[in-house]
């Protein structure tokens, strides 16, 4: 019984932090997703304003884990009697989709930057790439401890990851513009990042499917559970 208590209390506790840091990134990515209207608004920069585009799906992402998270605390129902715990697998399967979405745009723009390449302000891009790096650093290491037990926060983790990889290959992309003047640098590192985030999302969309079509866990195998039911005496 007092293991019982204690296994409930760990849960609780757990969940509490979850749901704490997950705060704690949706207010961090919304105060500099704000930042970049306003400085792409003044600047006239596109770039700035189609990368606070590209924080708002993370607001959005985190927005909806929050709401799954507090949804799934709701006690069973008679119409419900599972109660809503899988509406967070329902939000890891929404968030991955939206970065395949994002992937898949992300390539989209890069090809065409390719055929008609345009100028590129190399300061100002690496200077808005620094600072959106500290700030998903931030987002990334509060996230990451809880991605491994839960879906709704890996969902979460891996579209701060996307633009953590964002902001380190548009410096990477920056530091070439700058030395070399090459443009074609920042699609060609784009269609990189893009292809990791389509890996990411792929195996997330994936995992949460197979929870919600209650397929068997990957780590088990059925042959053994088999075996071991039938040496079980009188089953």
């Amino acid at each position: 019984m007092n293991r019982h208590h204690n296994h409930g209390h760990a849960y609780v506790v757990s969940r509490h932090k979850e749901v704490g840091r997950l705060k704690w990134v949706l207010t961090i990515t919304l105060v500099f997703m704000v930042a970049e209207i306003v400085g792409g608004f003044f600047s006239r920069s596109l770039a700035l304003l189609a990368d606070a585009g590209h924080m708002f799906t993370d607001v959005a992402a985190l927005s909806l884990s929050l709401f799954a998270m507090r949804l799934a605390q709701r006690p069973p129902s008679k119409t419900k009697t599972f109660g809503y715990v899988r509406l967070e697998i329902l939000a890891a399967l929404i968030n991955g989709a939206t970065l395949l979405v994002i992937a898949g745009l992300i390539l989209i723009e890069a090809w065409q930057r390719l055929r008609s390449p345009v100028e590129i302000n190399g300061i100002m891009m690496l200077s808005i790439a620094i600072l959106g790096l500290g700030v998903n650093v931030v987002g990334a290491a509060l996230l990451r401890s809880h991605a491994h037990d839960n879906l709704n926060v890996r969902g979460a983790y891996l579209h701060v990851l996307g633009d953590l990889l964002g902001s380190v290959g548009a410096i990477v992309a920056g530091v070439i513009i700058l030395t070399t003047g090459w443009a074609p640098a920042d699609p060609i590192i784009s269609v990189v990042i893009a292809l990791l985030i389509l890996y990411g999302a792929w195996k997330l969309v994936r995992e949460a499917a197979e929870v919600l079509l209650e397929a068997v866990p990957t780590h088990v195998d059925m042959d053994v559970v088999l075996d071991a039911l039938r040496s079980i005496e009188g089953l």
